[in-house]
């Protein structure tokens, strides 16, 4: 990898961070009295993109899928173990299941597209 592309990765790594972090917080969004998880939709459009740029970047499965990983990783991270102690995921509900299923399960295909593409 060049230096350009370096720079280009820990950008994608940045974004994977500050995504997770703007999902977890909108998860429990309401329109009027309905829940409106839209971020879940965001989870599932903008993680793949992440992932295929970081494919793209390096044929290798560390690269490609680090995005995912940190992205999971935050998730949790700050899920759990949120600002100021409080738990931001809200337990077995379906709106943390749709965020997780809507990130993961998309960006998992998107790798598995990717390395097919490089083997």
């Amino acid at each position: 990898m060049t230096a350009r592309d370096r720079v280009l990765f820990g950008f994608l790594l940045l974004d994977a961070v500050l995504l997770a972090v703007i999902e977890l917080l909108y998860l429990p969004s309401y329109i009027g009295a309905v829940q409106f998880p839209i971020t879940a939709a965001l989870a599932a459009v903008t993680t793949p993109l992440l992932v295929a740029e970081a494919a793209r970047i390096s044929p290798r499965r560390r690269v490609a899928g680090a995005p995912l990983l940190v992205w999971f990783v935050t998730v949790f991270v700050f899920g759990v173990f949120g600002p100021g102690g409080d738990i931001v995921l809200l337990g077995a509900d379906w709106r943390t299941l749709l965020l997780i299923g809507g990130g993961a399960l998309p960006s998992a295909l998107m790798l598995g597209i990717a390395m097919g593409r490089h083997a």
